[in-house]
């Protein structure tokens, strides 16, 4: 007679047969950096989680790497921004200062970079604005000046996040022209419009200021487009493709797992993370519960690696 349940009576034998294993070291850690000499801010809606300045940073990244967090990625938050995004692409913006300082103090880092232009912009968008529309080939422009000049100073990997047609082309070209060959290119390939952005937009002061980003991000609708945009970004030169976000997109994740042969990441994006929080400061569920099956569901639909605001209490706490 058949009884499954025999293989579900220990703990043990659980670890055993289970399906899905789980690797800390696949995990990403995000952290917002933000112009200032003393900085370091609470984000209300994301609890536990904070806008730093650069040397708050280099402590905070200190505990990462004394906890085990070996990879991080970049955010950045300028004093000023204006209608081009001009401190995104400065040799002197505050990731690109960052860098320097953090591959200086910590060269064993593995540090990625965000590459887009709505933390930047005066209106919030992620490109270059003329009467009231986003355009393509002016943004890949400042994009690609703003992924060149990550790589140039130090950068390990940087992901243009903005969803514009062509830009990793256009990033890979002034990379390998530059001498930078090595510098890799995580693309968000399958980046949807989506509300549980609403806690980064805080965090980043990118909120748009008129529209919304649904004329450059895809669809919730849509699921065959998400193939059509990774294949894109392979073909162009993306060594990583990532579907963000992750919990209401499982399907997108494994259905792009079953048609590459690249690694592929995914976002556990903002609402997500604060959800759970919210959840857990109620009282209403298990934080570490919680977090365990969301990790557990985003590698088991097929994800490769994680970029999870919960990173920093999975490793602290022990969680996995």
């Amino acid at each position: 007679m058949i009884r499954p349940r025999r293989l579900r009576n220990g703990e043990r034998i659980r670890e055993l047969v289970s399906e899905t294993l789980i690797e800390k070291n696949k995990l990403i850690m995000p952290h917002f950096v933000a112009e200032g000499k003393t900085k370091r801010e609470e984000i209300p809606s994301m609890p536990g989680i904070e806008r730093v300045c650069r040397e708050n940073l280099l402590r905070d990244i200190e505990k990462d790497l004394n906890a085990g967090i070996k990879s991080i990625i970049l955010f950045g938050i300028p004093e000023k921004k204006d209608d081009e995004g001009t401190g995104a692409y400065s040799e002197n913006g505050i990731i690109q200062t960052s860098l320097r300082a953090l591959k200086r103090r910590f060269p064993e880092l593995f540090v990625i970079t965000d590459v887009c232009l709505c933390e930047y912009t005066s209106h919030g968008h992620c490109g270059v604005v003329k009467d009231g529309r986003i355009l393509n080939d002016p943004s890949v422009e400042l994009i690609t000046r703003t992924a060149l000049s990550h790589a140039r100073s130090g950068a390990d990997m940087v992901a243009p996040s903005d969803m514009m047609d062509l830009r990793v082309s256009s990033i890979r070209a002034a990379l390998d022209s530059d001498g930078l060959q090595d510098t890799s290119i995580m693309s968000y390939s399958a980046k949807y419009s989506s509300a549980f952005y609403g806690p980064f937009r805080e965090a980043a002061g990118s909120v748009p200021q008129f529209g919304d980003r649904k004329t450059y991000q895809m669809d919730p609708r849509n699921s065959r487009e998400a193939l059509k945009e990774v294949f894109i970004d392979i073909e162009e030169g993306a060594d990583i493709v990532m579907v963000k976000p992750a919990l209401s997109y499982l399907d997108i994740i494994c259905r792009v797992k079953d048609s590459i042969e690249i690694p592929l990441c995914a976002y556990n994006v903002s609402g997500e993370y604060s959800m759970v929080k919210l959840m857990s400061l109620k009282g209403i569920a298990d934080e570490r519960m919680l977090v365990r099956e969301i990790i557990t569901s985003i590698f088991r639909a097929g994800a490769d690696m994680i970029i999870s605001y919960h990173t920093g209490d999975i490793y602290r706490n022990g969680w996995f």
